[in-house]
């Protein structure tokens, strides 16, 4: 299963007033693991960054001067995206937005469901949490993922920070980084440890061990549930 997390940056708010995209930021994961891929482009815009957006993003009319077209780039997108299930938060925004910079290039190049299916984590947000904030940042706090370095908002970062939070609503990890030995046997890749053939021919035993960074993780995820049940989080009383 191949997901692309997908985020971007715009001159405004709205494509009817002839905004445009000005930042693509992409991770991949491959059966919910991230795989390191990404893909990461800023877009000349071929015209101004509302003062608004610019007090969002930090992205300067100066610093985009040089950067090439959309034209330039889309290629190389669509390549990136084919066959993938995109994973956008407020999906109908971003798609919105690439779906108009598709039809400035012409009618053959489509629309960005003809290439990959399109997941919106916020629907899922508003299924889980109903009536609650669902923003990136408050799914941040509620997942215990860190966003401390979100002071402006990055189409790569908020890609990277988005997959965090989908893998954590969703009830799985970024990655496995494992290490360790064990009595009796030796460490394998990922973490795995075989043990001894047990007696009558049985096979192997595979033992997998927590790392600290995922015995950390695991703590923080009991705390922010202690926190959201008002102290009742059995586990932690242990």
């Amino acid at each position: 299963m191949r997901q692309i997390v997908l985020d971007t940056e715009t001159t405004g708010l709205e494509v009817a007033q002839g905004h445009r995209v000005i930042e693509i930021g992409c991770v991949e994961m491959l059966d919910r693991r991230l795989t390191g891929r990404h893909f990461h482009r800023y877009i000349n815009p071929e015209r101004e960054v509302e003062e608004g957006a610019f007090e969002v993003h930090g992205i300067s009319n100066e610093f985009l001067r040089d950067k090439p077209g959309f034209a330039q780039i889309a290629e190389e997108l669509i390549d990136f995206v084919r066959g993938a299930e995109l994973i956008i938060h407020n999906a109908p925004f971003d798609v919105g937005f690439l779906d108009n910079e598709l039809a400035l290039l012409g009618a053959d190049w489509g629309r960005v469901r003809d290439y990959c299916s399109v997941t919106d984590t916020l629907v899922l947000a508003r299924a889980r949490h109903p009536g609650q904030k669902n923003n990136l940042d408050a799914l941040c706090k509620r997942y215990a993922v860190d966003n401390s370095q979100r002071e402006l908002h990055g189409a790569l970062l908020d890609a990277e920070i988005l997959a965090d939070v989908y893998l954590q609503m969703t009830g799985g990890q970024t990655a496995l980084a494992l290490d360790g030995q064990g009595e009796g046997g030796s460490a394998a890749a990922g973490g795995e440890l075989q043990l001894r053939r047990l007696p009558g021919g049985r096979p192997a035993i595979t033992v997998v061990r927590a790392a600290a960074a995922e015995l950390e993780m695991h703590r923080q995820r009991l705390q922010a549930i202690d926190e959201a049940s008002g102290g009742a989080c059995l586990w932690l009383k242990e």
